[in-house]
């Protein structure tokens, strides 16, 4: 490959299971950016807000990203929050492709309301959270080089070869051996 392939999007839009599954596709390596901060940290990250504070995790994404962009080209999936964060768009546009996992908010919803490892969502109201959060990211998200939509109709291999197409079609330099 000739750069990094960076999964962004909300959390629960499928980043990981999805990256993994493209990373096998393309025989590449595949790495998270939440658990290598938690791997460094010996802490989950829930565990790292309550002590540390969103800043201080942000802090961290950005090194541990700005790490893996430096190594072997291959499938990273951020976390939520990454690509909002203006210093690691330019580290991920400099290293590769940004590929946007887009999910309407019943999907969404689906996957995290019963997940306790969501920091963000540990609200009164977490659904209007996650709206909020849409709303919020999704112009910043709406950046990303390519854009490829997942429901819950679409099996993770089936969503991994759309990438896949979609990255062959706008940008086949970066598969290229």
């Amino acid at each position: 490959m000739q750069g990094h392939i960076a999964l962004v999007g909300m959390m629960g839009v499928g980043k990981t299971a999805v990256g993994q599954e493209i990373a096998r596709q393309l025989g590449v390596a595949f790495t998270d950016t939440d658990a290598e901060i938690e791997r460094a940290a010996a802490m989950s990250i829930p565990e790292i807000f309550a002590r540390d504070g969103e800043a201080f995790f942000r802090d961290r994404e950005s090194v541990v990203l700005a790490r893996l962009l430096d190594g072997a080209c291959g499938v990273i999936s951020t976390g939520g929050g990454a690509w909002i964060q203006p210093q690691n768009r330019t580290l991920i546009r400099a290293a590769g492709i940004a590929v946007w996992l887009e999910a309407d908010l019943d999907t969404l919803w689906h996957r995290v309301r019963q997940r306790p490892t969501r920091p963000l969502l540990m609200t009164e109201d977490p659904r209007g959270t996650l709206v909020a959060l849409i709303e919020q990211r999704s112009p910043v998200y709406a950046r990303a080089d390519l854009r490829v939509r997942t429901d819950s109709r679409s099996d993770i291999e089936t969503t991994a070869a759309r990438v896949i197409a979609a990255i062959r079609r706008h940008q086949p330099r970066i598969l290229e051996k």
